[in-house]
């Protein structure tokens, strides 16, 4: 499980240092896709596996189906930390979310999210409370 919110500083090669914390669950090797919200997800293997599986059982016959399958495919990429404990993000993702110099890990249960800071602290200003998103989502949780 990853809980925490974390900032380390994205290098201008589009390298970044992975927080200690994450690296056990994540492994060696992992997979970084675009996220939902303007971030990028951040997933172990197994966790991008059974995203992988469930993309997979999605009609061939629905338009937005392939599309969205597409989309989720066309930018992921498996990535490995170097000697330092980071990994090296494509500018294509970089651009995506608009990461600049500082960056925000942030732990999302079975995977991390991985924010521009500045995004990242926005996002959060229109977020509505706690207390208010328990009640909207009604016991699910």
């Amino acid at each position: 499980m990853f809980s925490d919110e974390i900032v380390h500083n994205i290098d201008t090669k589009g390298r970044i240092i992975v927080p200690a914390k994450f690296r056990y669950e994540l492994g060696e090797t992992f997979w970084i896709n675009r996220g939902l919200d303007g971030c990028l997800c951040i997933y172990p293997t197994s966790e991008w596996m059974k995203k992988s599986e469930k993309l997979e059982a999605l009609s061939e016959n629905s338009r937005d189906a392939r599309e969205y399958v597409r989309q989720m495919f066309r930018l992921a990429s498996e990535v490995t930390l170097d000697n330092q404990g980071r990994i090296l993000i494509s500018s294509k993702l970089i651009a995506l979310a608009g990461l600049k110099k500082e960056c925000v890990f942030v732990g999302a249960n079975k995977y991390i999210e991985l924010w521009d800071q500045e995004r990242w602290e926005a996002h959060n200003e229109g977020v509505e409370s706690l207390d208010e998103l328990a009640e909207r989502i009604n016991g699910t949780v």
